[in-house]
């Protein structure tokens, strides 16, 4: 059976410098694959081709069975693959809601589109009960609840999730972490850049180590979890 996702042999540079190095990985419908590594490593950078934000120099990308080499970047959410990008971006002028409806920006079935409203409010009682409040009002940890809430509104086969608890508290990233295992649980399948290596690896189904733009070791999120090599660089342990 074809992956949901497939990459090949992925090869991103700015200019003569390649951030990414031929990697190649797949994501299954169903699962959580986390990618880790250190600042730098290339993982935002693929992230960013995915959602076709940036071209590939090298490799292929499938989604679905279907090319995304080409493919510009709305077309690609279009398609149901959904980007929560790293710091949010979130639209700080507009109401809560109104940031939520921009994530159905290509859908014209009303009925849905209010349903899925409910939906990340039911995920996130916090926006509902600031649904009319400015965006930029919210905290950190409100906001990431809100680019989550933003990207499934597109109603996305695959998410992919850059960093979501950078810069929150313990506590705020326990209560994301908490919505990508409930999203895990509903079957949503989802590709997560993590810092909290932790957090990440005891979600996923699999995991690969990026290090300077190469995948340098790939396995189970539990196998990788008690690696030593991992829990030396990642898991803060001698």
């Amino acid at each position: 059976m074809t992956a949901l996702l497939e990459v090949e042999d992925l090869r991103v540079a700015y200019g003569k410098i390649e951030a990414v190095k031929g990697i190649s990985f797949k994501v299954e419908a169903g699962e959580v694959v986390t990618l880790i590594g250190t600042n730098g490593a290339g993982k935002t950078t693929t992230l960013r081709t995915l959602s076709g934000l940036l071209k590939p120099v090298g490799g292929q990308i499938k989604f679905n069975g279907k090319s995304l080499k080409k493919t510009p970047a709305h077309q690609v959410v279009s398609l149901g693959l959904a980007h929560s990008p790293e710091g949010r971006h979130i639209f700080p002028r507009m109401t809560i809601e109104d940031n939520l409806r921009l994530g159905a920006f290509l859908r014209s079935d009303k009925p849905g589109i209010e349903k899925d409203i409910q939906r990340a409010y039911d995920l996130f009682p916090i926006l509902g009960e600031r649904r009319k409040q400015a965006a930029g009002t919210l905290s950190g940890g409100e906001q990431q609840m809100l680019a989550m809430g933003r990207a499934l509104m597109s109603q996305p086969k695959l998410l992919m999730l850059d960093e979501p608890s950078m810069g929150l508290s313990p506590i705020m990233m326990q209560k994301i972490m908490a919505t990508i295992a409930e999203l895990k649980s509903q079957g949503m399948t989802i590709l997560l850049i993590e810092q909290n290596a932790q957090a990440a690896l005891s979600l996923a189904d699999h995991g690969h180590v990026m290090e300077v733009g190469s995948i340098v070791l790939s396995g189970t999120g539990r196998d990788l979890l008690h690696d030593e090599s991992v829990r030396k660089a990642y898991l803060g342990e001698d």
